[in-house]
């Protein structure tokens, strides 16, 4: 692969306040839940093996957020019909000033060439339907809409990005 100017730092209870500021920023709180909860399952969720998460930075700086999950790790996950090894993501960029310029699709784009190359065979992401910029930046980062499903927290457009085995099968 070649460099990027985007690099994923595992996320770190140091890290939470600047997770809190990003969530309760308009752009994020729109789509994401209320701060002291989002903080607190983040919290939780670096002790969990199946989960991984990260600071995305940007030729250094911290600008966003992304998880990646094991689909089938939970007994009875919404996504357990997906293909064996299938890994989920979420993201979001923080920063205000970042956001718009191309900076999502490019580092979902890079994170699931790093899964990928670690033979993932579909990374899975589940926008609102009503997130069009969110959606927009998905399908630029190689991912195609495949049914709307209705989740305990809303409905979702479950989207997914094939890699190159699982490509060959279709």
């Amino acid at each position: 692969m070649a460099a990027s100017p985007y690099s994923f730092e595992p996320v770190t209870e140091a890290d939470l306040g600047l997770l809190g500021r990003w969530i309760a920023t308009p752009h994020v709180a729109a789509w994401w839940g209320e701060v002291d909860s989002e903080v607190a399952g983040i919290r939780s969720d670096l002790a969990d093996p199946a989960m991984e998460a990260f600071i995305v930075a940007h030729a250094g700086r911290p600008i966003g957020f992304l998880q990646s999950y094991v689909v089938h790790a939970e007994p009875g996950h919404p996504y357990a019909d997906q293909p064996p090894g299938a890994r989920g993501i979420d993201q979001f960029i923080g920063e205000a000033d970042m956001v718009g310029l191309g900076h999502g699709t490019a580092f979902i784009r890079r994170f699931c060439e790093m899964l990928e190359s670690k033979g993932v065979p579909r990374i899975v992401t589940d926008p609102n339907p009503m997130n069009a910029r969110a959606i927009r930046a998905y399908e630029k980062a190689g991912f195609r809409p495949l049914e709307e499903r209705d989740m305990p927290f809303g409905r979702v457009l479950l989207m997914a990005r094939d890699g190159a085995a699982q490509r060959g099968q279709q």
